[in-house]
C-alpha cells in the first residue's frame, strides 16, 4: 500500500477503536518461544502506511529495555518484536510492548478470525468509490446546466444542490483521509493524508463560498470527481498490492482451522489449530491438509508435498515417517503425532520467512523510508509557498488556493512509498513459486551483488546419498556376505550397499560394529570383517589417499575378499547451473571437508577448476571472510552444521532445505527443491528485483520533477492532480509485476565477466 494509503488503513484503525490492549495472557499465549529467554510476537498494526509510520513504531519499541529486534512489515500490516521474558530479576509485562505502540498513536490488535478470513478494508474502498461516484455524477448533471448559460437564481439553486449532495460525500468517502490526518495530528506528527484531507476540504470551503456569494464558479463537481479519482487509485493500489502479497495469503489458507485429536480410549475430538500440542495423536483423512507437523504412527498414503519440495509427483509415506504442515493426503487416512505446535510447524516457518522478505532493512528500502520521512514537510511548504507566490503575484487568492491545492494532492509520494516493498514483496512470492525461501529484503539485494558462489560438496552438489559402483562385477557370494553384514550397520556407506544387494544377503546372528572403522562377526568360516581397508585387512594397511571414490572392503581373517566402490549421488541439475553461473561471468569453486582425490574427480566432472579439500569448519569461515577482505563479494552455498560458519560469514547464503537445522537458520536462503537450479533462479530473480526498484525510483521521482513544477505553474487542476498521483502508484506496483514473468530459461540479461581475482586464494577463485 501507497504512503497515501495511510487514510485506507486509519479509517480501519478508528472502526477498531473499541479494541482494547491484548492482556498479558493473550499476548504470552499468542508468542512463540525462540529460546534462550526470548519470545515473539507479532501484532495487527492496521495503519501503518510509509516508512515514517514504521521508524515511528520500530524506535518506540526499541526504547524499551525488554525489546531485542522490532520489525515493521508494510505489506502484512504486522509488527513482529523480539522481547526478553526477563530484565535482569524483573518478568516482563507485554502490555507494555501494546502500549508503546499505542503511545505513538497507533492500535495494536491480536489477529482475529474476521481478519484473517477477509478483506473488510476492499471492501470499505468499493463503497466508498460507489459513494463518491454517485455524488460526481449527479453534480455534473447539474453543472450541465449552469455550463450552458442558466440564470444568476437557477445557478444558486443547483449549487446549493451540489452542495448537499457533495457534502455527504465528503464525509463518508473521504473519512479515510480525514481520521487519518487527524490521528497524526493530534500526536504531533504529519503524514501524506494531511495533504490530501486539507486539498478535498478547501476545495469544497471555496466552493462553499462563491455559492453563499452567488458567485459564479463553483467547484463541487471538481471536489467530489477529485475524491472519486483518489479512491479510485487507492482501491486498485490496495487490489494490486493484495496481489502480490497473495502467496502469503495463499499459504495461510492451506491451514486447516482445526483437528480431529485421538484420545487413549480412541474416542475423536474436534480442537481448533491453536489448541494442538506436542504429542497429540492427529487423524488425518484423505483429501485433508495436515495441520501441524508430525510423526506417521497408523497408515499410510500418497502426499502432495509440492509446498515443501515444489515438485508435483506425490511422496509414499506410512508408519515412521515425518510428515509437514501443509502437506495433503491423497489417497489415505493417517494419525500423526504432532511433533510441534501449529506456531512452530514448517507452514507458519514459511509463512514468517516469507513476510519477513518485505521487513528487511536493504540499502533501497532505507533511502525510500528517509526520503519519505521528510517528503511530508517538504509538500507542505511548497504548497505555503505556491499559495503565497500565486497571492502576490496576481491578487487572485482564490485562484491561489486552488493551485495550492493542486500541489498538495499531486506531490503525494505514493510511488515513492511503493518504489521498494512492492518489488520486494512480488519477488519473495515469486521466489516461494519456485521453491525458494528468503529471509528478509536486504537478502536478495546482496545476493543480486555477488561476483564468485562457492560450494560445499556433499549434500550440496551431491545429495549424500552414495551408489555402488560396477555391481556386475563383484562375486555375488562376497556381495551377499558384505550384504549381510551391512544390514547392522545405519552408516550411508552399509546402508547404500545393503539397498544395492537386493535382498541376496546372509543372515548374521551376532555382529559387532565399531565405531569409526566397520563391522565385524565371527563364523566357523573365520572373522569377517566389512569396513575401511585398513581396519578389514591389517591394521599396517592403508587407504589410498587420493582415489575418487569412497571404499568399503569385506575381509575374512584379514584377507581381501572384495572391495566396493561407491560415488556420491549428482544433485540434479548441477552441471547446468555451474555452467549458467560461469557463463554469466561468476567465478565458481568448491569448498570441501572431504578428501582431495574425492574433490578433485567432482570438480573435473562438473568443470570447476578452483577447490580446496580437507577444510575444518573454521577454515572454511576464514576462507569466506578473506574473500570479502579483498572486495570480492561470495555466495557461500552449503548444508552442514559444519558449513554453518562459512554461510553467516560469507555476503549471502543459500542452503537446501535438507541441511541441518543450524544451516537452515545460518542461511539467507532455504530452497526447497532437489534441482541446484533454484540457486541460478534465486541470483537471477533478485538481480531483476534490484533493478525494478532502480526503475521504481527514477519512475517515481520522474513523476515528482514533471508533475510538481507543472502544479506549481497553475497549469494541473485538483482533479487533474488526482488522477496523475493516482496513476504514478499504479504504474510503480503495474512494474514491480513484471517479475512474475520472470523463468528460468529466461537467461537474456547477462552479467559482466568478474574481475580476475588475484589475493592469496586465487587458488579457488579465479
Amino acid at each position: 500500500m501507497s504512503c497515501c494509503a495511510a487514510g485506507t488503513e486509519g479509517a480501519l484503525d478508528m472502526e477498531r477503536a473499541g479494541h482494547a490492549l491484548p492482556t498479558a495472557e493473550e499476548l504470552r499465549l499468542a508468542s512463540r518461544d525462540l529460546g534462550q529467554g526470548l519470545l515473539q510476537t507479532d501484532l495487527s498494526v492496521p495503519a501503518v502506511h510509509c516508512g515514517t509510520c514504521i521508524t515511528t513504531i520500530e524506535r518506540a519499541l526499541r526504547a524499551l529495555p525488554e525489546v531485542e529486534r522490532a520489525r515493521v512489515n508494510l505489506s502484512t500490516k504486522r509488527v513482529s518484536i523480539v522481547w526478553k521474558d526477563k530484565v535482569g530479576e524483573t518478568s516482563t509485562d507485554p502490555v507494555g510492548l501494546a502500549r508503546a505502540i499505542a503511545s505513538t498513536g497507533y492500535e495494536s490488535h491480536l489477529f482475529t478470525a474476521a481478519e484473517e478470513a477477509g478483506d473488510e478494508l476492499r471492501n470499505q474502498l468499493i463503497r466508498a468509490v460507489a459513494v463518491s461516484g454517485f455524488a460526481a455524477t449527479n453534480i455534473m448533471l447539474l453543472s450541465v446546466s449552469i455550463w450552458s448559460g442558466a440564470d444568476a437564481s437557477t445557478r444558486d439553486m443547483f449549487h446549493w444542490i451540489s452542495a448537499m449532495i457533495a457534502a455527504p460525500a465528503l464525509i463518508y468517502a473521504g473519512r479515510f483521509f480525514y481520521q487519518s490526518a487527524w490521528n497524526a495530528l493530534r500526536h504531533g506528527r504529519t503524514n501524506m493524508d494531511v495533504p490530501i484531507a486539507i486539498g478535498i476540504t478547501m476545495s469544497y470551503f471555496i466552493s462553499l463560498w462563491e455559492t453563499v456569494h452567488h458567485g459564479e464558479h463553483a467547484y463541487f463537481d471538481a471536489t467530489a470527481s477529485l475524491l472519486f479519482f483518489l479512491l479510485i487509485g487507492r482501491t486498485l493500489d490496495h487490489i494490486m498490492r493484495d496481489r502480490a502479497r497473495s502467496a502469503i495469503s495463499g499459504l495461510a489458507r492451506l491451514s486447516p482451522r482445526g483437528a480431529l485429536v485421538v484420545a487413549e480410549d480412541g474416542s475423536r475430538d474436534y480442537r481448533a489449530l491453536e489448541e494442538i500440542r506436542v504429542g497429540d495423536k492427529v487423524a488425518v483423512s484423505t483429501g485433508d491438509r495436515v495441520p501441524v507437523d508430525g510423526t506417521i504412527v497408523s497408515g499410510a498414503s500418497d502426499m502432495d508435498v509440492s509446498i515443501v519440495n515444489g515438485e508435483s509427483a506425490p511422496l509414499q509415506v506410512a508408519a515412521g515417517d515425518m510428515v509437514q504442515a501443509g502437506t495433503l493426503s491423497l489417497t489415505g487416512s493417517l494419525v500423526i503425532e504432532a511433533t510441534a505446535t501449529a506456531r512452530n510447524s514448517f507452514l507458519a516457518e514459511v509463512i514468517n520467512l516469507m513476510e519477513a522478505a518485505e521487513g528487511g532493512r536493504a540499502r533501497y528500502r532505507r533511502i525510500a523510508d528517509r526520503a519519505a520521512q521528510f517528503y511530508s514537510p517538504a509538500v507542505h511548504l511548497t504548497a505555503l509557498l505556491t499559495f503565497l507566490g500565486w497571492g502576490f503575484y496576481d491578487g487572485d487568492w482564490k485562484h491561489a488556493m486552488l493551485v495550492a491545492v493542486a500541489v498538495l494532492i499531486i506531490t503525494c509520494p505514493c510511488a515513492l512509498g511503493l518504489a521498494v516493498p512492492v518489488v520486494q514483496v512480488v519477488a519473495a512470492g515469486r521466489l516461494f513459486k519456485a521453491g525458494i525461501m528468503v529471509k528478509d529484503g536486504s537478502a536478495m539485494e546482496r545476493l543480486a551483488e555477488i561476483d564468485t558462489v562457492a560450494f560445499d560438496k556433499t549434500g550440496t552438489l551431491t545429495l549424500g546419498k552414495p551408489r555402488l559402483l560396477d555391481t556386475t562385477s563383484i562375486d555375488a557370494h562376497a556381495f551377499s556376505i558384505a550384504a549381510g553384514l551391512a544390514a547392522h550397520s545405519r552408516h550411508p556407506l552399509s546402508q547404500a550397499l545393503w539397498r544395492a544387494a537386493s535382498g541376496l544377503t546372509v543372515v548374521f546372528d551376532a555382529v559387532k560394529e565399531i565405531p569409526g572403522a566397520g563391522i565385524e562377526t565371527v563364523t566357523a568360516d573365520g572373522v569377517y570383517r566389512l569396513g575401511s581397508r585398513r581396519f578389514a585387512c591389517a591394521e599396517t594397511a592403508t587407504d589410498p589417499a587420493d582415489h575418487a571414490n569412497s571404499e568399503v572392503v569385506l575381509s575374512l581373517d584379514g584377507r581381501e575378499l572384495q572391495a566396493f566402490r561407491f560415488e556420491d549421488t549428482l544433485r540434479p541439475g548441477a552441471e547446468r547451473a555451474i555452467d549458467l553461473m560461469k557463463s554469466r561471468g561468476y567465478a565458481v569453486g568448491i569448498l570441501s571437508g572431504d578428501r582431495r582425490g574425492v574433490v578433485a574427480s567432482l570438480a573435473r566432472r562438473l568443470g570447476i577448476d578452483n577447490w580446496k579439500a580437507e577444510l575444518a569448519p573454521r577454515e572454511k569461515a576464514e576462507f569466506c571472510a578473506s574473500v570479502q577482505a579483498e572486495g570480492h563479494r561470495l555466495l557461500m552455498v552449503g548444508d552442514g552444521i559444519n558449513d554453518a560458519p562459512a554461510l553467516a560469514a560469507a555476503h549471502v547464503s543459500i542452503a537446501p532445505a535438507t541441511a541441518a537445522d543450524v544451516g537452515r537458520q545460518a542461511a539467507d536462503f532455504v530452497f526447497m527443491r532437489q534441482n541446484l537450479d533454484s540457486v541460478v533462479f534465486a541470483i537471477e530473480a533478485s538481480r531483476r528485483a534490484g533493478r525494478l526498484i532502480r526503475e521504481n525510483f527514477v519512475l517515481a521521482i520522474g513523476y515528482n520533477v514533471i508533475a510538481v513544477p507543472i502544479a506549481i505553474l497553475g497549469y494541473a487542476t485538483p482533479l487533474i492532480a488526482a488522477v496523475a498521483m493516482s496513476t504514478s502508484s499504479i504504474i510503480v506496483v503495474v512494474n514491480a509485476l513484471r517479475l512474475n514473468r520472470l523463468a528460468l530459461e529466461d537467461d537474456a540479461d547477462q552479467v559482466q565477466p568478474a574481475p580476475a581475482y588475484v589475493g592469496p586464494n586465487a587458488s579457488l577463485v579465479s
